[in-house]
């Protein structure tokens, strides 16, 4: 039987769609699912969602416990075979809000904020002491148990992970095995979809389109760039700042040009407000999510929760392939969030948590090396690797400096503010974080 802890299972929709995706798997479906959290109001409607699929697509067959508070964290991880992580520390209140109000009365705003920038550096800096606490639990109670984090920041968690604990980690995200297909569509090219060959590598949300042909080898990069830029210059759209990513860089990347405008220098400028129009950057993009997704939760989980008829059908979510990858020994391929060991990429650190094509078996994740990518791709993923890097080291070592450092070089951060103010904005964050911030010395 296979034994599936689920971390932050108060993630209610996500969980749905993980775990019904294992029960919609015939080597997962009569399996054990553990749902942990600290909240016990979302942990119990999960537990309703995920019995009325069970019982509608599975036949029953899954036994689903639950267990809440960290005084039962390590009983819902003894003896799992693979743990899936989708917390979220700190919550849209208050912490999101202080990753956005406080750099805002700087001068700096954001859209995201979850990744990288100074919201990406204080969510990091509040999740790996929780991270540790599951990696001990895990090195104790389930050594060999795989850590499938969905958590962002996904780099910066995943790297801690690998290069920190003893414990089998792949970072997971959902832009990789929609990036192409969404961008064929977008640019009127769906006839070119099936059979269709791609290569991605790079970072998480800097992961890059290297090449795609169609289903008789032709080369479709000529035909993207052109009409990405003839789209750039005629209408507005969503996603400008990857197609000007294309037209400048002569690659598109696989997150989303809302999170995009915010890892680099060269879109949200003080200095040159029009450009928010130009490219149609929604500036607190994430808090406005949050909100909607808030008071959409709580008009619908009476309905949800009382829908006994509650179906599912199996998501393109990279987790339970994986889990049965690994449970039947039957090969799949994903894009996945592993540390640069042996120069996967060559030309990007070896400690750096990259994402790159691995092939998932019996023996687990198998990441495959891809070489050198162009040079301006890997300068670019160079940019936020370092704010990455330093992130990480300042979590384990904890000295304030570290923060400062990551901050100082972020380069949305460096490039909008002073030195000076850098350091006091850090400072307010760190006190307005209160008790979800770890001490620093």
């Amino acid at each position: 039987m296979v034994k599936i802890t689920f971390m932050g299972a108060g993630s209610t929709v996500f969980a749905k769609n993980v775990l019904g995706d294992s029960m919609c798997t015939e080597a997962l479906a009569d399996g054990e699912i553990r749902l942990y959290d600290i909240a016990g109001d979302r942990l119990k409607e999960s537990q309703i969602m995920l019995e009325a699929i069970n019982r509608n697509v599975n036949k029953g067959r899954a036994k689903i416990k639950t267990y809440l508070g960290v005084e039962n964290r390590k009983e819902a991880l003894r003896d799992a075979d693979f743990v899936i992580n989708a917390i979220q520390v700190g919550g849209y209140d208050p912490c999101t809000i202080i990753d956005f109000e406080i750099p805002k009365k700087y001068g700096l705003r954001q859209t995201i904020a979850d990744t990288l920038g100074i919201g990406g550096i204080m969510r990091t800096l509040r999740t790996i002491p929780v991270m540790e606490d599951f990696a001990r639990d895990m090195e104790e109670v389930c050594p060999n148990a795989w850590f499938l984090n969905y958590t962002n920041p996904m780099a910066m968690l995943s790297g801690y992970m690998q290069r920190y604990t003893g414990v089998k980690t792949v970072g997971l995200c959902h832009s990789v095995q929609i990036c192409s297909e969404d961008l064929l569509k977008s640019l009127g090219m769906e006839d070119r979809l099936e059979g269709r060959k791609e290569l991605i590598a790079g970072i998480n949300h800097m992961g890059w389109l290297l090449e795609i042909y169609d289903k008789n080898g032709n080369d479709l990069y000529p035909e993207i760039r052109r009409r990405a830029k003839e789209k750039n210059q005629n209408q507005k759209h969503h996603d400008m700042v990857r197609y000007e990513y294309i037209d400048k860089l002569g690659y598109y990347c696989t997150e989303s040009s809302e999170h995009n405008a915010e890892y680099n220098p060269y879109f949200i400028k003080s200095s040159y407000p029009e450009l928010i129009d130009k490219y149609n950057i929604p500036l607190d993009e994430y808090p406005r999510r949050c909100v909607y997704q808030i008071e959409e939760w709580n008009k619908r989980r009476d309905e949800l929760m009382s829908n006994q008829a509650l179906n599912h059908i199996r998501s393109r979510e990279y987790a339970s392939y994986i889990m049965e990858a690994i449970v039947t020994n039957k090969p799949f391929k994903i894009g996945g969030n592993v540390i640069n060991k042996g120069g996967l990429i060559e030309n990007l650190p070896y400690e750096a948590c990259v994402e790159v094509p691995c092939m998932v078996d019996g023996m687990g994740v198998n990441p495959c090396r891809v070489g050198r990518l162009p040079v301006q791709l890997a300068a670019m993923n160079m940019t936020n690797i370092n704010v990455q890097l330093i992130t990480i080291e300042a979590a384990v070592t904890r000295k304030k400096e570290h923060i400062y450092h990551a901050a100082m070089l972020d380069p949305h951060t460096g490039a909008e503010m002073t030195l000076d103010n850098i350091v006091k904005m850090v400072d307010e964050l760190i006190e307005a974080h209160g008790s979800w911030f770890p001490k620093f010395k």
